[in-house]
């Protein structure tokens, strides 16, 4: 069974879907009659659902392509003497004699018997192509110099897509023409979302644009000034600072994105964005520990006791009142799940929108109700601090 194995493990690694599998012919109809695998998308992953026919019952179990391979293996080594597969683009047919010689046929499909869908799920249509190669994402190694996703990095991809949807929904609030438009990335870290940025920006969508990414490890930004240079992404520089001394020179800011900026760092990037009148701003916080040490309250003290429940109850006050504040200085806010929660607890996205252009205007009224909300729960969030000094 190695070439079996090994053809199988071909299929996995080139992203290659197994559309329907059948094991027949059983060695003991007693043991078990057929056994049937089909693919399906949950949740955006591709995972195979194996059905096991015994008597008559039928048993359901859903496994990663990995697990498959050593499950069709095993089970014409041990159950069934035929197997026919289908992939995207071969049929496999395995014969086992009496004796337990297997021979394994593969043929290659025509263009025409290429063409499939999931059974139940359409395959997902992703901004950036699965099976093109993209110069940036072949560089940082999410794919192979083909064109297809590395199977590690799937997620990567994923998470890359995802954001680019949220990009593709503010587009009409950054003009097009007239003048370049200025972003600023905050904590870019190995630059992932700041290079798929640019690259849907002004690659694919051929918007005039400036992208300013910003970190504090100095070895990151050079790999990654380095990468934008060798890409020829004239126009994507990066700089090695602090977020809450970063003194922005280039004039008007158009768009801020902090992504998993830790802590108060997300509060000093939305407060700039906030001065700088961006139009648009994008943030996924991370490390919200500010509030966790501030929150107390009698009433919720049965609650609070429980440190992973007052660390999530904490985090996610903290999201909602900096969502709050950037409503009260004039920008349509959304807090949106940015990620799956079986990938990352990190899955909060807040993404604001400034009201019809709207300035920032020092005299913005706070809320009755946040300031009921703070006093109830004794907090005192930085955001709100540094809003109240840009006065």
């Amino acid at each position: 069974m190695d070439k079996l194995r090994q053809l199988l493990k071909n299929y996995i690694e080139n992203q290659e879907t197994i559309i329907s599998a059948t094991a027949s012919n059983p060695r003991d109809q007693e043991r078990i009659q057929k056994l049937r695998i089909r693919p399906v998308l949950k949740k955006e992953e591709l995972i195979y659902q194996v059905e096991r026919f015994v008597g008559t019952k039928v048993y359901h179990e859903n496994l990663s392509p990995d697990a498959l391979v050593e499950l069709l293996v095993g089970v014409m080594e041990a159950d069934f003497r035929q197997l026919e597969l289908d992939t995207a683009c071969h049929r496999l047919t395995v014969l086992v004699s009496k004796k337990g010689k297997a021979t394994v046929r593969e043929k290659t499909k025509t263009a025409q018997e290429q063409k499939f869908d999931l059974t139940h799920n359409r395959q997902k249509q992703y901004i950036l192509p699965q099976h093109e190669p993209i110069p940036f994402l072949v560089a940082l190694g999410v794919q192979t110099a083909e064109g297809r996703v590395v199977q590690a990095k799937y997620d990567k991809f994923r998470q890359i897509n995802r954001y680019l949807e949220f990009v593709r929904d503010i587009l009409p609030a950054l003009p097009k023409e007239g003048r370049t438009l200025k972003i600023i990335d905050f904590g870019c870290g190995k630059s992932y979302l700041t290079f798929a940025l640019y690259y849907y920006l002004k690659i694919m969508n051929q918007y005039d644009i400036r992208v300013i990414g910003l970190d504090l490890k100095q070895d990151v930004i050079e790999d990654c000034q380095a990468l934008a240079a060798r890409l020829g992404y004239d126009e994507l520089t990066f700089q090695t600072g602090d977020i809450g001394s970063y003194v922005n020179d280039t004039g008007d800011i158009d768009m801020v994105v902090t992504l998993h900026a830790c802590d108060t760092a997300t509060d000093h990037a939305l407060a700039k964005a906030v001065q700088w009148n961006a139009r648009v701003i994008l943030s996924v916080p991370c490390c919200q520990h500010e509030l966790n040490r501030q929150i107390s309250c009698d009433v919720l003290k049965p609650v609070l006791k429980y440190g992973l429940v007052r660390e999530r109850m904490a985090a996610l006050v903290t999201d909602a009142v900096r969502a709050e504040l950037l409503e009260q200085y004039g920008y349509d806010t959304q807090i949106l799940e940015f990620i799956d929660m079986e990938h990352t607890p990190k899955n909060i996205l807040i993404r604001a929108v400034k009201k019809n252009h709207m300035k920032y205007h020092a005299g913005a009224k706070k809320h009755e109700e946040l300031e009921q909300l703070e006093e109830l729960l004794h907090i005192r969030p930085t955001l709100q601090k540094l809003l109240e000094e840009i006065r």
